[in-house]
């Protein structure tokens, strides 16, 4: 029997020996009114008991001895799965997993596979309300300060927490120490010599995270990283005196990515540069305790179990909700090309307090564009190079993914909706390989380290099947905002090979790169080759709201999209009805960059940027000199390019936009959220989530 039950027929107790009959009824009444509301029900709900299939029962003080039901819930969403397992062979109905308002803190991912898909033609709800958290992390308590540390507290680190990559007090994310490099560095084969051996001398050497940013950031270091949209990351291996050894395989992931030879300075990735720039050199270090200077930094030490922390302004320790994440994955669906998970929704579920360790192991971070990474010893001069290098791994630009901390693969019939995705440290929500007719609306990413959604993948630029193929993804009326919050060059929605996906209404505000991201592997047309032929067709962004993007990094756009978009522009990709303004970085409202083709882009009003939409890029399928196929048309922008043909760019219908005030009133009306959305907007959680402060000046 749950505690929750128990509580409750105490209650009743105590009514029987002190009421008359009338009123024990009355009391039995009231606690059976009382367990309805806790999972949306009524009293004489729970008097009809169950539906022919039973729905199951859950909450945070339940019992997993208990059968599930509304009056004796389980505790756990694992306990809850494994009743589903039992009951979808007889569903006759939909069948709901009542998830009551709490905090359900996972001891692993909770992992569904086809077994827990909806039957005979039925759905399996997850349904939670206001208030349903489904943690990954871990309180951290037992706070003191530290004797003669000025300001400084420490707490034992809870049980199972060995690393992390963040840290939260009371709904804020705090801010891994860091600090500018105290030593000159002069970069080697393997790493660096140090004017002094003062790292060397530092707490745990081989935990410190060297951060090469692009663009003017911290202490007005102007770096360029892999590219000015990247922010590569990697941890030091080792210090002996002044020699500092970088942690392979990220160091020559990072400094030795292979280039033509008969191209000087063109890496065979193309993408960017063969090696870190600006002389290889970190423009910061993070995660080292001799930096955790500034209120709201933080330090793990794994060694001694020891978390330490540097309050800000009115913040108590002792009192504070202070949650540190454990787990990389919250929620795992592992559906398979034969057996598809499907015929699920979750609903109402706030996933947060989750993490990456990938970025802290020897692989470190190592970034291409998007989160994309180059992982594995031989990464740097093989991985995603296919046919432009001898041993290089197929397809072109097939390069390592962000995860997500909520992950689908292979599902079908998949809904997410009112849902949070928060405080979290990889991607928010992964849509991946094989997903059909997937449903997100109506929900929130705000606070996530990485990408905000990932869509498909670009592992297979031709399916071997449908069963791989993902397509008709509809991502509508959701507010993504203030990220990413680590890896800066992370987007809020990334696209790859997919078809028939609708991206449309939804609110993306304050983030560091490009809000949307569209289509891969265009870069060939750098070195006069055609783009990756793809399955990539009919996919639709329309009427978005976009604005202060690009807060962080260089080259990049409100709507960013490359690569082979369809085979015609009747099923090419549509960019319509967006309103797209205020980029605060070197890039365009809409950017149609390598080999980027069949394009529409119509009816947009967009302003506040470096220019709107660069269109122009030779055609290398053949040898007839034209563009690639784009149309632009019917658009309200500040650029003021003629009408004409160029080459197969049409360029027509447009109108210079001297005053946002003068946009046409029903396309600005109808960007961004639908009216019964907007409630979204003024969605909180333990604190408001707000963006880091822009390094880029519009």
């Amino acid at each position: 029997m749950s505690e929750y039950v128990r509580s409750r027929i105490r209650t009743v107790r105590e009514a029987r020996k002190a009421a008359p009959r009338a009123a024990v009824a009355a009391a039995v009444l009231a606690t059976l009114a009382t367990l309805g509301a806790a999972f949306g029900g009524t009293a004489d709900a729970v008097a009809r008991g169950p539906r022919p299939t039973a729905d199951v029962y859950v909450a945070p003080n339940g019992d997993d001895r208990a059968p599930g039901t509304r009056t004796a819930p389980v505790r756990t969403p694992e306990r809850a799965r494994d009743l589903v397992r039992k009951r979808v062979p007889h569903q006759s109905a939909d069948l709901t997993v009542h998830l009551a308002p709490g905090t359900y803190r996972l001891d692993r991912p909770l992992v569904l596979d086809s077994r827990d898909s909806g039957g005979n033609g039925h759905r399996v709800i997850w349904q939670g309300s206001r208030g349903t958290v489904f943690s990954g992390g871990r309180a951290v308590r037992g706070w003191r300060p530290v004797k003669g540390g000025a300001g400084l507290w420490s707490a034992p680190a809870p049980a199972g927490l060995d690393n992390t990559r963040q840290l939260y007090v009371n709904g804020v994310r705090a801010q891994r120490a860091r600090g500018p490099i105290p030593v000159t560095l002069t970069a080697t084969a393997t790493g660096y010599t140090a004017s002094a051996d003062t790292l060397a001398r530092w707490r745990n050497p081989s935990d410190i995270e060297f951060v090469y940013p692009s663009g003017e950031a911290l202490w007005n270091i102007r770096q360029y990283g892999l590219g000015p949209w990247t922010e590569p990351r990697c941890p030091i291996g080792s210090m002996t005196g002044t020699t500092v050894t970088m942690a392979q395989p990220c160091w020559d992931n990072s400094t030795r990515r292979v280039e033509f030879p008969d191209i000087p300075g063109r890496s065979i990735n193309m993408v960017g540069p063969a090696k870190l720039t600006g002389g290889a050199l970190p423009g910061y270090v993070e995660n080292a305790f001799e930096v955790l200077d500034q209120p709201g930094e933080w330090y793990l030490d794994r060694h001694t179990h020891t978390v330490y922390y540097r309050p800000r302004s009115g913040e108590n320790p002792r009192t504070a909700d202070v949650e540190a994440p454990v787990l990389e994955k919250l929620v795992d669906g592992r559906g398979t090309g034969r057996a598809p998970l499907h015929d699920i929704a979750l609903r109402g579920i706030e996933f947060s307090y989750a993490t990456w360790l990938t970025p802290s192991s020897p692989e470190g971070f190592s970034e291409v564009q998007a989160g994309y990474t180059v992982t594995g010893p031989e990464g740097w001069k093989t991985q995603g190079l296919c046919e432009y290098t001898p041993g290089g791994t197929c397809p072109y630009a097939s390069w390592t993914k962000m995860p997500g901390n909520v992950a689908i693969s292979h599902g079908r019939d998949i809904e997410f909706s009112d849902d949070s995705f928060t405080h979290l440290g990889a991607a928010g929500l992964e849509l991946g390989t094989g997903t059909k007719n997937a449903t997100v609306r109506g929900n929130v990413f705000t606070d996530i380290s990485g990408n905000g959604m990932e869509i498909g993948g670009v592992d297979a630029p031709q399916p071997g099947s449908d069963a791989d193929l993902t397509r008709a993804v509809s991502v509508t009326n959701n507010h993504l905002y203030a990220l990413p919050r680590e890896y800066h060059g992370g987007v809020a929605i990334l696209n790859g090979y997919t078809r028939d996906n609708t991206i449309a209404h939804n609110q993306i505000d304050h983030v560091a790169y490009s809000a949307i991201s569209m289509g891969w592997g265009g870069w060939p047309d750098k070195i006069g080759k055609p783009a990756t032929a793809n399955v990539s067709r009919d996919n639709r962004v329309a009427d978005n709201l976009i604005f202060d993007y690009m807060q962080a990094l260089d080259d990049g756009a409100g709507v960013y999209t490359q690569g082979l978009t369809g085979s015609s522009l009747d099923n090419g990709e549509k960019i319509t009805g967006n309103v797209i303004h205020d980029g605060w970085g070197l890039g365009r409202t809409v950017y149609t960059d390598n080999g980027c083709t069949y394009v529409t882009v119509e009816g947009n009003v967009l302003y506040g940027a470096q220019a709107n939409v660069l269109s122009a890029h030779v055609d290398y399928r053949d040898d007839l000199g034209n563009n690639d196929p784009t149309r632009i048309v019917g658009n309200y922008w500040e650029q003021g390019d003629p009408d004409r043909n160029d080459k197969g760019v049409v360029t027509s219908g447009n109108h210079i936009l001297a005053d946002p005030s003068e946009a046409p009133a029903d396309i600005v009306a109808g960007a961004g959220l639908e009216p019964r959305y907007r409630g979204l907007l003024g969605r909180t959680f333990a604190a408001d989530s707000v963006p880091e402060a822009p390094t880029r000046v519009g």
